[in-house]
């Protein structure tokens, strides 16, 4: 396999969403990626659809589009864990393995003798990657949590939604499993983190990450807004709450985003909209007068943008460098030139229905081919391998 990670095995006990997301991450850069299943069963997101994949017949498979999404280029191996049997299989993979990820409830695997204290024993460089809701201490510590409730939890819901007093007002999760997918990239770098470490001191190292600490860390901008000022951040919908105009306009057929991020784009954006006076009035000239009057400034930008369809206005941004762009539906996304291009969908082979296709990584490198074709695994198909590469065989185990 090539990529970066081409050397590194990772032994993968997560399921859902978080822990998978990196294991696909870390799969994506070349690494061997071993995805324990509990036998007969799999992971939850297996069942979690409709949607399925459709066989080469166009009969509804078992593989949900939840499980596809995240499991590219893994290898499955059904394990009982709470036989000892199973738990000899994986310590002996974890005796062989680079990275561990986890996001069993606090405690669990260490009952099944699984835990970090126990498995640094038969690997002393093994990096050990555990997430969960809330981390290993803490009075919510031996909480189960999903993303939903850890992006109400976490105050992203609050600032998420349209404003009090507007239709459709009230709290609004992400249209994506955020928190999860946020959870997975801060798990990946911090599995990077510990191998580079690793280099040195010859170490391995246990990461306790929590999704409800990166709920808080991704408040970002907002957080540093409440604890500078001391005012609560509220919803606004789609308007910035620190940079304007920065929205979602209405065009005579549709709508537009515009994302004017400094004083001179604004000058070229009041050019283009024929109304250049905008930018030598005091009320607009800079950012921060433009927050402060766009209950004055956005009507008349309302007004101005509604005279032209979405394909005039885009045209004319794109010609005077003012940020801007289409609201596009999933399938418009990918039937976007760009997108196309810099191929993000491609097709991989599948067992059941002969191709599946597949958002790739985003990640390019200039001397490191990243290659995509393994699909996500079925149950067990790469257990007799795994098996009998450690020398065991099937009885092994259950």
């Amino acid at each position: 396999m090539s990529g970066p990670l081409s050397h590194i095995r990772v032994l993968d006990l997560s399921r859902i969403m978080a822990g998978p997301w990196s294991g696909q991450i870390l799969a994506d850069l070349g690494a061997e990626v071993i995805k324990v299943e509990r036998a007969g069963v799999g992971d939850d997101t297996r069942r979690w659809g409709p949607p399925y994949l459709k066989d080469s017949d166009g009969n509804p498979t078992g593989e949900s589009g939840y499980f596809l999404s995240v499991n590219r280029g893994k290898k499955s191996v059904e394990i009982d864990l709470a036989s000892a049997e199973g738990q000899a299989v994986v310590k002996a993979l974890a005796a062989e393995s680079d990275i561990l990820l986890e996001n069993f409830k606090v405690g669990t695997l260490g009952r099944y003798g699984l835990g970090y204290e126990d498995l640094k024993k038969v690997n002393p460089g093994l990096i050990y990657c555990s997430i969960t809701g809330f981390g290993q201490d803490g009075p919510y510590a031996n909480e189960v949590a999903y993303d939903f409730m850890i992006q109400a939890m976490g105050g992203l819901m609050s600032i998420t939604g349209a404003p009090d007093g507007s239709p459709g007002a009230g709290p609004q999760k992400v249209g994506v499993p955020i928190i999860d997918i946020v959870t997975g990239m801060y798990a990946t770098i911090s599995v990077l983190a510990a191998l580079s470490e690793r280099e040195r001191s010859g170490k391995g190292d246990f990461i306790d990450l929590a999704m409800l600490d990166t709920a808080t860390a991704i408040l970002s901008n907002q957080a540093m807004n409440h604890l500078v000022s001391g005012a609560t951040p509220v919803r606004r919908g789609n308007k910035h709450p620190n940079i304007q105009p920065q929205d979602v306009f209405p065009v005579r057929d549709g709508h537009i985003v515009l994302a004017v991020g400094n004083d001179e784009q604004f000058q070229r954006f009041a050019n283009a909209i024929g109304n250049p006076e905008l930018a030598e009035d005091p009320r607009y000239s800079t950012n921060r007068e433009r927050v402060n009057n766009l209950d004055i400034l956005h009507p008349l930008i309302s007004e101005r943008l509604a005279e032209k369809d979405l394909s005039d206005w885009i045209e004319i941004f794109n010609a005077e460098k003012v940020p801007c762009g289409p609201i596009n539906s999933v399938p418009m996304v990918f039937n976007d030139p760009q997108v196309q291009h810099r191929q993000m969908l491609q097709n991989l082979p599948h067992p059941l229905s002969g191709t599946v296709p597949s958002v790739v990584s985003p990640m390019r490198f200039e001397r490191s081919t990243l290659s995509f074709d393994k699909a996500p695994p079925l149950l067990g198909a790469h257990t007799e391998e795994i098996l009998t590469a450690l020398g065991l065989g099937k009885e092994d185990k259950a």
